[in-house]
């Protein structure tokens, strides 16, 4: 049945019995791929049914799909024509794990992060309307994303609309972990009121049935706040906020999907279906673990079991590993995380500590400003985010921590180029952001044993303060350089003259292979581990300029507004007569890919480094 899918819409040409083999195919399919490639699995297996209904009720592209963060939309793709990209699935140049509209017409809306599909969905109505188009306009959202409030800003704005707008809420009881807060327990009561669809049936049935009365009646209970809704499903938020409400309906069950979505289809107004599924299913081991199955590398399919060779420590095992160690002397530690504990390395802090753990849901927002309340009231608040996710509470950075100076410690994860997930995903932008902020402290570790020293230094600091470190093995070379943390203090490594590296955190390893390079050719360089990219460390950059005619900067972060930038300026500013070279990402969005490719092509590998340092040294003759 797959093989006859070749672009979008000819799913409408199988009958009800070749629609079911699709389904298991299009699972088997995905496990298959997956397995070699890696990438999100249990989500997609999850919404097969879900995405069959919607290419079967919908017409794409003419009507309009947002899945909201994404990585749920490979059945999608799928339905779409894109199946032979799957080999290439989140590779440099191949299929991305999200939704594009650079790779097809039927990609409504670029997603990556959560709870927005509500609020791009609306723009797309609206837009619609004002253009006096007709099609229809469907936001996909999980109910972990519903944790976001921006969720919330949207459904209070949707909730004036007077033309058609279908949001579907996927309830599969999970995030990327297990979902937590009061809207997980809300969902969870409507889970269990599911005898008031069959009730309101019942009544309509019965009130049709009364001669002219009975449309009128059945209007008016539409219309009230005391109607039999709110009597049987307490609360009933969503009717509350002017957002009709179906269901909850079965997320695997393909023909009662379909009666669902051509049922909303007539509503005029927002209308929300409230859809059952299960993450993973179809594949037992992602069934038992959705967690683990939700972003998983290359795997054996009979086991389930990953077949990369588990790496000995990654930057995120040091930090979780010192933190707890730091909390079991510090009682005013406390940690953060927005629904990703296991992924910031949060996991062990949540055992070990239970009271002064908090996960509050896909909220980054919140996060920053609930860890500056914990820090006005006498504790030392550790936010544990991916640097991307951390973007989502700038403002609260600005006016609720920085401001006032709160002793709040931002473990800064999967900081610099992250490889797979693409443009959405890549922490290129922290250094520039955060730099960006007063008060605001920023440092960044070179090996493994720096890394556990910046953690103990940041617990410890009086003030706003980021570690920034990425994701993946740390470097365990140049143990015996430890020197200790010293605020604002740079890092001698090596020192001779005519040439100097300045290297920011994890671009350590790469400055390493440049030297070498360069003492190959019999060129003299000196190496300096930055450590703090905020403040600068400007006595050190005066002493490089005494005896170097040139600095060489080398940093995983955008060049605007990066550490480079920084050095330059001062430079400039004071006078010195050293040429700085900044080695660092250009000033674009970077795509999926390994990270040794995605460092290649935007010449901050070891190689480009050294072609671009040989070729400034030529130039001025050191």
């Amino acid at each position: 049945m797959l093989e006859r899918i070749q672009k979008e819409n000819d799913i409408k040409n199988l009958t009800s019995e070749e629609l079911a083999i699709l389904a298991r195919e299009i699972r088997q399919f995905l496990v298959e791929k997956v397995s070699k490639t890696g990438g999100h699995l249990a989500s997609n297996l999850g919404v097969v049914e879900l995405t069959m209904a919607l290419h079967l009720v919908f017409d794409l592209p003419q009507d309009k799909i947002i899945w909201d963060v994404g990585h749920q939309s490979y059945t999608h793709k799928l339905l779409t024509g894109r199946k032979d990209g799957f080999d290439g699935l989140r590779t440099y140049g191949g299929l991305s794990g999200f939704p594009k509209r650079k790779e097809s017409p039927c990609d409504a809306f670029d997603t990556g992060h959560s709870s927005t599909s509500v609020s791009a969905g609306l723009g797309l109505v609206e837009a619609r309307d004002i253009k006096g188009e007709e099609h229809y306009v469907i936001s996909v959202i999980g109910d972990g994303s519903l944790t976001g409030g921006m969720a919330y800003e949207a459904l209070n704005n949707a909730s004036r609309l007077k033309s058609n707008f279908i949001i579907i809420l996927n309830d599969n009881h999970m995030s990327i972990s297990e979902n937590v807060g009061g809207m997980s327990k809300y969902l969870s009561h409507l889970r269990t009121a599911g005898f008031y669809t069959g009730l309101k049936k019942g009544v309509t049935n019965a009130l049709e049935c009364i001669p002219v009365l009975g449309d009128t009646l059945i209007e008016h209970i539409r219309r009230t706040k005391s109607s039999i809704k709110q009597l049987v499903v307490p609360g009933m938020l969503f009717e509350d906020m002017g957002v009709t409400y179906f269901g909850p309906i079965q997320g695997h069950n393909l023909p009662v999907l379909c009666r669902a979505l051509s049922e909303a289809k007539r509503v005029e107004g927002p209308v929300l279906l409230h859809v059952m599924t299960e993450k993973g299913k179809g594949y037992e081991p992602a069934e038992s673990a959705p967690d683990k199955f939700h972003g998983i590398g290359p795997f054996d399919i009979k086991s389930g079991e990953v077949t990369a060779k588990k790496e000995e420590d990654t930057y995120t095992d040091v930090f979780g590993k010192v933190i707890c160690a730091e909390a079991a002397k510090n009682p005013e530690i406390a940690a953060i995380t927005a629904a990703m504990a296991d992924g910031t390395g949060l996991s062990g802090f949540r055992k070990r500590f239970p009271n002064r753990f908090f996960d509050v849901g896909i909220a980054e927002g919140h996060a920053v400003t609930f860890a500056a309340g914990l820090a006005a009231g006498g504790l030392k608040p550790v936010f544990a985010v991916y640097s991307s996710f951390l973007q989502r509470g700038y403002d609260q950075i600005i006016h609720d921590v920085a401001l006032q100076n709160l002793p709040v410690m931002f473990a800064v994860d999967r900081a610099g180029l992250v490889g797979s997930d693409g443009e959405t995903h890549q922490g290129i932008f922290d250094l520039s952001y955060l730099s960006a902020i007063p008060n605001m402290t920023v440092l960044s570790p070179k090996n493994k044993w720096e890394m556990a020293d910046m953690v103990r230094f940041a617990v410890g600091y009086d003030g706003p303060v980021a570690l920034r470190y990425p994701r993946g093995a740390v470097y365990t070379g140049y143990e015996k350089y430890r020197a200790p943390v010293e605020y604002g203090k740079s890092e001698w490594i090596c020192r001779e003259e005519g040439l100097a590296i300045l290297s920011v955190g994890h671009m350590f390893e790469e400055a390493v292979k440049v030297r070498e390079n360069l003492k190959k050719k019999g060129i003299p360089c000196s190496l300096v581990n930055a450590r703090f990219i905020k403040p600068l460390d400007e006595e050190m950059i005066r002493r490089l300029a005494e005896n170097h005619r040139m600095i060489a900067v080398m940093e995983e972060n955008v060049k605007t507004g990066g550490y480079g930038e920084h050095v330059l300026e001062y430079a400039e500013r004071a006078g010195l007569s050293a040429r700085v070279l900044i080695l660092a990402l250009p000033d674009t969005y970077v795509e999926h890919g390994s990270i040794a490719m995605l460092r290649k092509e935007n010449g901050i590998d070891s190689g480009s480094m050294t072609e671009k340092i040989l070729k400034a040294v030529k130039e001025l003759q050191i």
